[in-house]
């Protein structure tokens, strides 16, 4: 199977455009970009225990950001279309769904274990934020998968809000609380006691 021959069939369902021009869709990316920034900034101001945890969460931000108007899951949905088709298994592709349902659902709580178990000593500083990316995680999960049960079910509306921008905000609204509460927490630290040196010693 030559790439070319998988490029031109991805291409033909796909194409790198605006995924969603609407209000709300570059509002999420505007969302992803200013929680990125502040996890950035946190990076640069907290402690280097959790300095780590906060760069990696900005640069999977970012990401998400530029990813939400590409819709790369779409790319990756019409490729596993397309080899399937080329390789004959199309028919069966139910079954290789949900195989491949099992390993995101596997993949994405192994990370969030991991993650857990890592950083269990720094829960009570970037706790919120953790809760956050469990929760943008599981959406990027969902639609990954490309079910259209599932797609319909996120699309479903609650007090006139989609279930999935419930979803993806929510867990970003957290994880920016957490990063705005620690570039603060910072600040103070790093902020001078007013009384200064010389007050603290006073006149011996």
């Amino acid at each position: 199977m030559e790439p070319a021959i998988i490029y031109d069939c991805i291409m033909q369902q796909w194409s790198p455009q605006i995924g969603d021009p609407s209000v709300i869709g570059w509002v999420t990316v505007a969302a992803y970009a200013v929680t990125g920034y502040f996890c950035m900034t946190a990076a640069r101001k907290e402690r280097a225990r959790d300095r780590r945890f906060w760069a990696l969460l900005s640069i999977i931000m970012l990401f998400l950001a530029v990813n939400k108007q590409l819709d790369l899951q779409s790319a990756l949905t019409a490729a596993g279309r397309c080899m399937s088709k080329m390789q004959g298994w199309y028919g069966q592709r139910r079954a290789v769904q949900l195989a491949f349902i099992l390993a995101l659902i596997a993949s994405s709580v192994t990370i969030m274990l991991i993650a857990l178990i890592t950083l269990r000593h720094a829960l009570r500083r970037i706790g919120i934020a953790l809760l956050g990316f469990g929760l943008v995680l599981t959406f990027v999960a969902v639609r990954a998968v490309g079910f259209h049960d599932v797609d319909r079910l996120i699309s479903t509306t609650i007090a006139g809000a989609r279930v999935n921008w419930i979803l993806e905000l929510s867990g970003l609204i957290l994880i920016l609380a957490n990063a705005v509460w620690a570039c603060r927490a910072s600040a103070r630290q790093g902020r001078p006691s007013r009384e200064g040196p010389a007050m603290r010693h006073g006149h011996r």
